[in-house]
């Protein structure tokens, strides 16, 4: 008798969702333990046993039934992270900083994303994703200065200008190729800067005041008080609000990889001169993936301008730019579960690990040219597209 897997080409649902849901038992478990850590040697500590347990999965074959998980139960999967983000916010409601390293890390992710569509997918290169990340927050900080705005319209708006600006930088990128075309965008980060130095109506080098998110009057800067007694840190809204977008972004990155879209960018990213004599449109690919991408990022970017309450010019340069694009090579090209991971590496390892606080642009460095010399494909390598109606991963 035919098993499941020969009969509809995917794993039996319950032995996979049972993988999915014992790894994110035992990641929020990791998670926990890991923020809660103080002392250096802790640190060290579990950063070993995270390293020991990854090489143990990746030979064992467990680390690849979780990305079956990923791959053919998204929602299931989708909904154990948001459990897992909402337990850790739960855990740590009252901790400040723990909180804020949540929401940057969810931040991040939507960034990366962004970046994944652009340049994982269609191969389109962009250097300037922290300037596109500066559009968005600078849109929130003039739209919640307007009276009667609603602050909420101002992260979708965040999303909508970064994309219009992109639209607009998209059309030296595509007359280019390669590294002409990073050349590009990186002189669009430098005069993206320029610009907000001298501009006095933008507040110039001193910057601008954001005004904070509300619902129905409810302001998202207060501290929140679940019962009587009780206060939690008024960051827990905007991990609320950070992990919508992450999920949002996610299915939007998933749903594009999957579809004539996403098959249409790998080619294009693979040979342009075969993709077009196929009758694949090389411009428009490229458009609709940096326009996507931008869109994304510049939500992520004003939503982080109405937590922080104040932006200015030294928050968006080009080295947060290679950040952002750092997180795209530990991970591996076009792979999102990747992603995750090395998001996790550069938000939370600088902050707990202090000893290397002052270092991390080196770092970070040293990573990079670790893995493009010893593992190019990064930590979790994205899979070869299977079929023509399916993406090459999760």
């Amino acid at each position: 008798m035919m098993d499941a897997t020969v009969r509809t080409g995917r794993p039996p649902r319950l032995p996979v969702l049972a993988h999915g849901i014992a790894a994110t038992v035992l990641v929020g478990l990791y998670v926990t333990l890991f923020l809660e850590a103080e002392s250096q040697s802790a640190v060290l500590g579990l950063l070993a046993v995270g390293a020991a347990a990854a090489v143990v999965a990746a030979r064992s074959g467990v680390g690849t039934r979780v990305i079956e998980v990923l791959e053919h139960h998204p929602v299931a999967m989708g909904l154990l992270a948001a459990v897992l983000v909402l337990m850790e916010t739960w855990l740590f409601a009252e901790r400040h900083f723990v909180l804020l390293m949540i929401t940057t890390y969810l931040l991040y992710v939507t960034v990366g994303l962004g970046l994944t569509i652009q340049f994982g997918y269609a191969g389109t290169l962009n250097f300037a994703g922290a300037s596109f990340y500066g559009v968005g927050s600078y849109t929130a900080a003039v739209l919640t200065a307007v009276p009667g705005f609603p602050p909420l319209l101002a992260i979708p708006a965040g999303g909508l200008v970064a994309a219009v600006c992109g639209s607009l930088l998209v059309a030296p990128v595509l007359r280019t190729r390669g590294h002409y075309a990073a050349v590009v965008s990186i002189a669009f980060a430098l005069l993206f800067k320029t610009f907000l130095e001298v501009n006095e109506v933008l507040g110039g080098p001193q910057g601008l005041l954001v005004g904070s998110l509300s619902v129905a009057g409810y302001d998202f800067a207060a501290p929140l008080r679940p019962w009587p007694g009780t206060e939690w840190s008024f960051y827990v809204h905007h991990v609320l609000a950070a992990l919508l977008l992450a999920l949002f972004a996610y299915a939007v990155a998933r749903r594009i990889e999957h579809s004539w879209l996403g098959l249409a960018m790998d080619a294009v990213r693979m040979d342009e001169i075969a993709a077009a004599c196929f009758g694949v449109g090389i411009e428009r690919t490229k458009v609709v993936a940096f326009v996507w991408g931008n869109m994304l990022i510049g939500m992520a970017g004003a939503l982080y301008a109405t937590m922080v309450g104040f932006i200015a010019p030294n928050n968006f340069t080009f080295a947060d730019s290679l950040i952002f694009l750092s997180i795209l090579l530990l991970g591996g090209l076009g792979s999102r579960p990747g992603l995750l991971v090395a998001a996790a590496v550069v938000v939370f390892l600088p902050e707990k690990l202090q000893l290397i606080q002052e270092y991390r642009f080196l770092l970070f460095s040293a990573l990079v040219l670790v893995m493009l010399m010893f593992r190019p494909e990064g930590l979790v390598p994205r899979p070869p597209r299977g079929y023509p109606g399916g993406g090459g991963g999760p």
